[in-house]
């Protein structure tokens, strides 16, 4: 079923579809990690679209084709900039670029419709994202991931190196962890 699975660059034309598909994968799949008030606060901050990374040319869509029409699946990204997670309305946004030679790109931004889950179309997008930012000169990668990422992160041979409690207002937080790797350049 994968291979029905087309995986492109986003556009701009995508963001609706895209805010969408975001939605129904965070109310979708992390319901079992965190509560339903933590996910209504993170939407749309910490979880959510970046832009930048559509206007980098770094996130990527999965699509299929339904009814003679194309259907967002899943998306993710990387980033050569220093923020590690969030959408455009998080704060604490750091737009600096990295240094290939000294600093890890983020792989940012990762969300399946709950329907496409667990048919290798993450890892597809995951493979796109590590590639690129190989290409680009990166050593290392780093994300913040969600709990209910971790598991397919550390399948992919990224190692947790710090949980983060993300302040959300009326005293709640949410759980992040910084993960990283090393990737094999050929150097």
């Amino acid at each position: 079923m994968a291979d029905s699975i087309n995986i492109r660059l986003a556009t701009t034309d995508d963001e609706p579809v895209l805010h969408q598909l975001i939605a129904i994968s965070v109310r979708g799949l992390m319901n079992q990690d965190y509560t339903a008030a933590q996910l209504d606060q993170a939407l749309g901050t910490l979880l959510g679209l970046d832009t930048q990374l559509i206007a980098d040319g770094t996130y990527f869509v999965a699509e299929t084709v339904q009814e003679g029409k194309p259907i967002a699946v899943a998306c993710g990204g990387w980033s050569k900039r220093e923020t590690l997670f969030g959408s455009d309305h998080v704060t604490g946004r750091d737009s600096r670029l990295l240094d290939p030679a000294k600093e890890a790109a983020r792989i940012r931004a990762f969300f399946v419709h709950p329907e496409w889950v667990r048919r290798g179309i993450g890892s597809r997008i995951l493979d796109a994202c590590e590639q690129a930012a190989i290409t680009a000169a990166f050593q290392r990668l780093e994300m913040g991931a969600t709990l209910s990422g971790v598991p397919l992160y550390q399948s992919r041979g990224y190692v947790p190196l710090e949980q983060i409690e993300v302040p959300m207002g009326d005293g709640q937080t949410f759980t992040v962890v910084r993960m990283g790797k090393s990737v094999n350049t050929g150097q």
